[in-house]
Order: C-alpha cells, then structure tokens, then sequence
C-alpha cells in the first residue's frame, strides 16, 4: 500500500479559473486513463502545476495516486524534470524501503484543455502538515517526533548520499504518512469497493464539485460572520481545546513532491524551498547544497514538537520579508557571522559592510532552550537534549551542519522521554549561556 498527494495542497481550492486551455483538466469521478487501466476515484488535493487524484488500478487491482499535471509547455517540462528524478529514486530503492515516495508508471493524456502528463505515484495518506491540523496545533509527543525524524533522516540520507538529489522544497506538507489518520478515507483499510463505471449525473462531475463547495464555504463564513466567530480565532479555539488521542496513529511515512528536487551538479534555480523552511543561505544567495534540506528538516522537527513553525517572517515598516527572516534567525541563534552575512549575492541588500543588519537595529535574543521551555513549557530535560539535536543543523556555516546519516547517529533519537541526563543538561546550558555573552559583546 502507499501513496502520493505529491503536489497536493490541503487548503481551500485550485478555482475554476485555471480549467482552460494550458491549465487543468476536469476530472471526473469514474474517468479512465492510460487506456482504461486507471479510473479516477476522488481527489486527493491540487498544487500550483497540477491535481492528485485517487484512482484504481485495474491491472494491479490496487489504488494509486493520480497526478496530473497543466498542460502548458513549460508544466509539461517541469513533469518530465520530476519523472526523471523520481524513476533514479524509484530505480534505486528495489525494495521499497527508503522512505521515499515511489513512481509506478507515467503517460500522456489528451483532454479538452490539452495534452497533459500524468504520473502515477504510489498511493499514501495524510501529510504531516494534516497531523499537526488534526491535533490541534498542539506539540506531538516526542516519542512521536523522534519516530517520525528518523524516516525523514532515512529518506534524505537516500536521497543525499546514494542519489545526490536535492530535495530544495521539504515541509510537512511533502511528508506523507503511509496511511490515513481517519482509517475510513483510507481506501485499502474501508472496505469500499472501488468506482469502476461514472456515477449517473456526473456530467460537469469536476467543476461542478468545485462551485458547490464555494458556496458551502462562503455560506459557513456568512453563519460566523452572524455568530460573531470570525476565522481568525478559528486557530485558537481548536488549540484550546483538549488535544485528540494520536497514540494510535502510524507514523510511519515517506518524502513526496520532487517537483522542485535538482541533482547537485545540475541546479537550476536560485530561489528554492518554502519560506518558513528556506535556509539563510538561500536568503542571501550565497549558493547551496544538501544541507538546505537539513535546515529545513530542523524547522520540520520544532514544528512536529510544538504545534508552531521556527520562523514566520513578515514585512514590516522600512524592511522586507527576507530580512525580518534573517533577523528571527539571529534572535534565535545568534549574530550571522561577518564572512558568511556578506557572501551572496543579496547581501548588500540585508547587510552593512560589518555584517550588521541594516534596518533592523533592535534584536530580542531567545535561545532555542529557553524558548522550549518558557513558551512550550517542556522540562529542562527534553528541552536541551531537543537543542542539542537541532541547533547543528541550524549552524549558519552549511559545512558544519551534520549530515541526515550523521543525524540517524545522534543520541536523542534513541534517548528515553522520561530519563533525565544532567551531563546533557549541562553542557548545553553552557552552550546557550556562551552564545547569549556573544550576543551582548
């Protein structure tokens, strides 16, 4: 079993604006591809190239996922660049073991909107990004945390050291887990029979689903208008509630969405990875490589472990999104050293010739533990020994982050939650300590 939403987005959806001519294809539920081998169950989520759809394999008598990309040429060209990334990572992992998505089979598909391609990918369930939805926004407990690390470990060691494949776009919502959190949408664990012929009535089958829940929407927006509940306190509420039982949800899962992946010779953007998870060295285009995809697995890991991302930078008077980012980076780690604040191409933008910033002047500096601590309220314990593990990946000098096989090697993986260890304690007590004096020099 498994699968794909690769590409898919868990928010709101794709409009109807973009089914015509280069864009989407309206799918509807019982449609046939590939021939008749593939028949379209239900989607499963939409990204800015394309739509993820359920399908049943008839010649496996198996569920697939279904994605199916814009058929503009410069999406069709981007396909072919994550077919070939995903037949070397399906070509090399035989056995299906190293926590990476797999692609089953890929064709073309003519429609009223053009030629567009199609990649059938192995079927998976929620994202982690739906896990952390699921409780609440509330810190998994790091038994939970630490399981889950290591299949990402797993999955970026493949993918860095056998492959030398760049992910460039990891976040929670390209980790798939290997199935459902509610097992009555999982189709292998329900019992459903498959869709086999189109449902009767199901002639606009794609756009029409599509218009219905706008207006579902918008009439749930108008009813807590009325109530006086606005969305904006939506987050709040469910956070205040008690938390949901996940004890026991499998977490196992995969890395999806290669959309974005490059060969680590063969770069060809400069601008990578989703802004929360983006590295400073992508900020200040200073060139990258495999350890872009270790900062953003650190910020994956405190996300996991609190309910909230590392940094969520925002523009503010006189300075932009990019340097507010580079500043919360520093509150947290410290002052980006002078050599690196200056070596990219942006730099002269975010950075005086001393390697300060230039319009942000004011810093509140918070070490990581002490955050852990004071507003997630975790024991002195867990807090440094989760540190210990994450601040080396957040080390602004890339060649010193550890690698994903060298993280899989890391004691906290394997630490018991409820053991203290005072040598633990301490040595990153004093770590932190050091790190505020330099600061304040």
């Amino acid at each position: 079993m498994s699968c794909s939403s690769s590409s898919g987005s868990e928010e709101d959806d794709e409009g109807f604006d973009s089914y015509r001519k280069g864009g989407y294809h309206a799918v509807r539920v019982g449609d046939q591809f590939a021939g008749g081998r593939y028949i379209a169950q239900r989607k499963l989520g939409w990204g800015q190239f394309s739509t993820v759809w359920l399908a049943y394999d008839t010649t496996t008598s198996s569920y697939v996922a279904l994605k199916i990309q814009k058929s503009a040429a410069q999406f069709n060209q981007a396909a072919l660049h994550e077919i070939n990334v995903l037949s070397s990572i399906t070509d090399g992992d035989p056995l299906n073991s190293k926590c990476v998505v797999h692609l089953i089979d890929h064709f073309k598909h003519t429609g009223p909107n053009g030629q567009h391609l199609c990649m059938v990918l192995e079927f998976l369930g929620d994202s982690l990004l739906r896990l952390t939805k699921y409780n609440h926004y509330r810190g998994l407990p790091l038994n939970k945390v630490r399981e889950i690390c290591k299949y990402i470990l797993i999955g970026l060691d493949y993918l860095h050291s056998e492959l030398g494949i760049i992910h460039a776009d990891l976040k929670p919502e390209n980790i798939l887990l290997f199935s459902t959190i509610d097992l009555a949408k999982d189709p292998f664990r329900s019992g459903l029979s498959p869709i086999l012929e189109k449902p009767e009535g199901n002639a606009n089958g794609g756009l029409t689903n599509l218009i219905e829940k706008r207006l579902k929407r918008r009439a749930r927006r108008a009813v807590a208008k009325i109530s006086g509940r606005t969305a904006s306190i939506g987050r709040t509420e469910e956070a205040a509630r008690s938390g949901r039982d996940i004890d026991g949800i499998d977490v196992r899962c995969k890395i999806v969405d290669f959309g974005n992946a490059c060969w680590a010779g063969k770069q060809f953007a400069e601008e990578i990875q989703t802004r929360q998870y983006r590295a400073p060295e992508v900020v200040l285009q200073a060139g990258y490589s495999f350890s872009v995809d270790m900062w953003s697995f650190a910020c994956i890991a405190f996300e996991l472990a609190t309910g909230d991302m590392l940094f969520t930078p925002k523009e503010g008077p006189g300075f932009c999104e990019d340097e507010d980012h580079l500043a919360l980076m520093m509150e947290l780690l410290g002052k980006i050293p002078r050599k690196i604040a200056i070596s990219g191409v942006q730099s002269k933008d975010f950075f005086d010739r001393h390697g300060d910033l230039k319009r942000i002047r004011r810093l509140k500096f918070v070490p990581l533990d002490k955050l852990l601590i004071d507003r997630y309220k975790f024991s002195v314990n867990d807090a440094c020994e989760f540190s210990e593990f994450l601040l080396p990946l957040l080390n602004f000098a890339t060649e010193k982050r550890p690698t994903a096989q060298q993280c899989l090697q890391h004691p906290w993986l394997d630490c018991n939650d409820s053991t203290p260890n005072e040598s633990t304690v301490e040595k990153v007590g004093v770590g932190m300590s050091n790190l505020k004096i330099k600061v304040g020099n």
